[in-house]
């Protein structure tokens, strides 16, 4: 008799498998602040990997306390710049927006994309008294960075958190028009999630799209199809049946992910000849322990981890050596 029980072919961890509608990330959840309010997310470009030597700062590792080498991923982050202040309320049936108010002057590339509300001169702040959740809409400076061929800002959505309503509010006001730099978020020793579209590999067939084995070679037709498309009833093809597409260009998030370290000078850790594909980074950057969603040049949205509970808390990360040799041709 055939086998009743076995495993499902190929992963289904991820359906469906699409383009993404954008490139821009999309960040749908936030976590738990502290008591002073706070931006609770950055954007940057991704420029590339090297390796470091770190003391492991992991309690639970073999090698915990030596100096080992460890892969790392660098992030330019340009600032970025508050281009307006939104409140939202909670309903039954999720966050409503109450209203939101717009800075005075944005950049040309800027207003050109979004015309603004004519009456903004007034200021006036009354949508925000009955908000539960206040956000700030922010937009890149890719002008700034050699490395990324636009100039287009991309425009996204970041939470305040942290304190009461009203200290979140006075926050907002004081930032809004102004220019966001990596240290007024993220500090050296923070995790955090990374999002990001990753590369995309186009049309691919079954075999690699989904992982099923190829067919024995006694076959009569084809060893890269899939077995069977699924049972007669129901008389159609299931979307759980692994079949040909899309693949890669999807919004990926990889959880806690630790900064080991925030540089002003970007070329202090550009390597010789430039990163691959990206060249020289010349504003502030990132330093994250291991790989990342994307290519280079994509965009990559940064935000507090949400599923961090160990409570592993590192100050600073002790760094003896970063690796600046050449990357080209690797």
């Amino acid at each position: 008799m055939p086998e009743r029980h076995h495993p499902k072919r190929g992963s289904h961890g991820f359906s469906p498998r699409k383009r993404a509608k954008a490139e821009t990330p999309h960040i749908k959840n936030w976590a738990e602040a502290g008591e002073k309010p706070k931006i609770q997310g950055f954007f940057g470009y991704k420029a590339g990997m090297t390796h470091a030597f770190i003391v492991d700062y992991r309690p639970t590792s073999t090698t915990s306390g030596r100096d080992v080498k460890m892969p790392v991923t660098v992030v330019e982050t340009p600032p970025i710049k508050v281009a307006a202040v939104r409140a939202y309320q909670r309903t039954s049936h999720g966050l409503y927006t109450a209203g939101e108010i717009w800075a005075d002057k944005l950049d040309p590339e800027l207003s050109k994309r979004i015309p603004l509300v004519k009456n903004q001169k007034k200021k006036n702040w009354d949508f925000t008294k009955d908000a539960d959740e206040i956000r700030v809409v922010v937009y890149t400076q890719p002008k700034l960075v050699t490395g990324v061929p636009k100039k287009t800002p991309e425009i996204s959505e970041l939470r305040i958190g942290g304190g009461g309503i009203e200290e979140q509010i006075k926050y907002a006001k004081e930032i809004l028009g102004k220019e966001l730099k990596i240290n007024d978020v993220i500090k050296d020793g923070d995790m955090l999630d990374i999002i990001a579209i990753t590369k995309g590999k186009g049309f691919q067939g079954t075999v690699k799209r989904w992982g099923v084995k190829l067919l024995t070679h006694k076959n009569s037709k084809h060893r890269r199809m899939i077995g069977t498309a699924g049972s007669w009833h129901p008389s159609w093809i299931q979307a759980t049946v692994p079949q040909a597409g899309q693949m890669g260009y999807h919004q990926r998030t990889e959880y806690n992910k630790r900064v080991l370290k925030i540089g002003e000078n970007g070329e202090e850790i550009t390597p010789t000849g430039g990163f691959p594909h990206y060249g020289v980074i010349r504003n502030a950057y990132v330093l994250l322990h291991g790989s990342i969603p994307g290519p280079a040049k994509r965009l990559i949205g940064m935000r507090d981890a949400v599923r961090y509970q160990r409570g592993v808390k590192v100050e600073k990360a002790e760094i003896s050596y970063i690796s600046t040799t050449s990357k080209q041709g690797v």
